[in-house]
């Protein structure tokens, strides 16, 4: 058994969420349903998703960070999670549970993190008028283009 498994607290839609879940990711299963919890895999993480009533709802304190290297896997990953959620900034979204997801390349971190501190600002500058994020505008913005 996985020593550390995220428990995610639903109003009544456990089941719902877990085969919305498992429709995204490819390598993904739902283990076991019971009227309480639906276990389920994303990409071989396991999940534990409970049927709790309307008392608490998701925040952007706890997020998923899906890491794509192409912008085809960003677009998958940001059409079909953003499917009846809510857009946010700097490729951030809610799901329609109102769960956060952060669709974003590894290269973002690179490009960050570059020594030149004006490649760096240029990069940052260039996300935070981003939605979806945008591989070949964030390498742009890096070049100066």
């Amino acid at each position: 058994m996985q020593k550390i498994t995220p428990f995610l607290w639903f109003d009544g839609r456990a089941e719902e969420a877990a085969r919305f879940y498992t429709s995204i990711f490819k390598n993904s299963k739902i283990t076991s349903v019971n009227p309480m919890t639906v276990a389920f895999e994303l990409e071989g993480q396991p999940f534990i998703a409970l049927n709790g009533g309307p008392q608490f709802k998701f925040t952007e304190a706890v997020s998923f960070f899906v890491s794509c290297e192409t912008q085809a896997e960003i677009d998958y990953f940001w059409e079909k999670l953003a499917d009846g959620g809510q857009l946010q900034q700097c490729g951030w979204l809610k799901d329609k549970f109102g769960l956060s997801w952060q669709i974003v390349p590894p290269i973002l971190g690179d490009l960050l993190g570059d020594p030149d501190p004006a490649k760096s600002q240029r990069v940052l500058q260039a996300m935070l008028q981003m939605v979806k994020l945008d591989i070949q505008k964030l390498k742009d913005a890096h070049a100066g283009n």
